[in-house]
């Protein structure tokens, strides 16, 4: 079998197709996340603690370069300069969205679980227990005696 065809045939299998599909959702879905952190929570976390926006909180670990014109308190002009620091405001940032979106897939997986449930077949009834070896005898008497 030529490779184009067992690559064709690899495509075509349905796995390969819902995790396209899946992979494709997933980053519209990271999209609405980042969203809903930078624009939504991050800014009542930053006034809650005094500042406009969380991701700007950083300890600047390097000098400034002796050309640079940015501004000093920028996280994103230093940055984008190549100053080491220390981001932990952005990386709070990025956490608080990595737990909000962890939360909504297993609230979706949840959800999902739920309508896929099978329902659990009823228990079938118990077996009865054995009959006792003297009724068995008495029954054996009774229906010789019928006879």
């Amino acid at each position: 079998m030529g490779l184009i065809s067992e690559f064709k045939t690899f495509i075509n299998r349905g796995n390969v197709m819902d995790l396209a599909v899946g992979v494709i959702i997933g980053g519209a879905f990271a999209t609405i996340t980042k969203s809903l952190t930078d624009d939504l929570i991050m800014p009542v976390v930053g006034y809650i603690f005094g500042g406009a926006d969380f991701s700007e909180y950083f300890i600047r670990l390097g000098d400034l370069p002796a050309d640079y014109e940015g501004n000093p308190q920028s996280y994103a002009d230093l940055k984008a300069a190549g100053v080491a620091m220390f981001g932990w405001g952005q990386f709070l940032t990025v956490l608080v969205n990595f737990i909000i979106l962890a939360f909504i897939i297993f609230l979706l997986v949840r959800a999902v679980n739920r309508l896929t449930a099978k329902p659990e077949p009823e228990a079938a009834a118990p077996a009865p227990a054995p009959t006792p070896e003297d009724i068995v005898l008495l029954r054996e008497i009774r229906d010789s005696l019928r006879k």
